[in-house]
């Protein structure tokens, strides 16, 4: 009998270890299947990426929520709310970082000036220009530009333009 107890006590443990592994398994499928959903939930609904395709393809151009919202056919007050959850910035700091991506290309010319690229880029000013590109990178245009080594080769423009202004004066 003995024998029959040792018997039964390691049939106990190979249920009880596979109960367990049987546990492990749901909690990982759960795991997988929550995992699955969350990502699902986490992607971004159309009108945000049509409203995001938009200001990157229109950035250089006057926008306003208004504009972008008729675009992707909302309401500027619903979109302006779903834009802020889904890219975790606001409508105005994502068209201004988009901006400046185009302006940090643009400095890469160095025949091109500071004023020219603000107005390319799609800034309505150069104060504005200048005060977003601060905010991001840190340094003023002319800053970034030394950083990366990019000189002007407008050197002898300048420099005629200085002597004109002096010759006026």
């Amino acid at each position: 009998m003995p024998r029959s107890g040792e018997k039964l006590a390691r049939e106990e443990q190979r249920d009880y270890s596979a109960k367990i592994k049987f546990q492990e398994m749901i909690k990982m499928l759960s795991a997988a299947e929550f995992e699955n959903a969350s990502s699902r939930n986490r992607a971004e609904p159309v009108a945000i990426w049509k409203a995001r395709k938009f200001i990157e393809e229109h950035s250089r151009e006057e926008l306003s929520l208004t504009k972008v919202a008729k675009a992707v056919g909302m309401n500027a007050n619903h979109l302006s709310e779903n834009f802020k959850q889904v890219t975790g910035i606001n409508f105005v700091e994502y068209v201004a970082l988009t901006r400046f991506k185009t302006a940090c290309d643009l400095l890469r010319d160095p025949n091109l000036r500071i004023s020219e690229i603000a107005f390319a880029a799609g800034f309505q000013s150069l104060s504005q220009f200048n005060r977003v590109f601060k905010k991001f990178s840190g340094k003023s245009p002319t800053e970034y530009r030394a950083a990366k080594g990019i000189g002007r080769r407008h050197q002898e423009k300048s420099g005629r333009r200085s002597e004109k202004i002096r010759k006026n004066a």
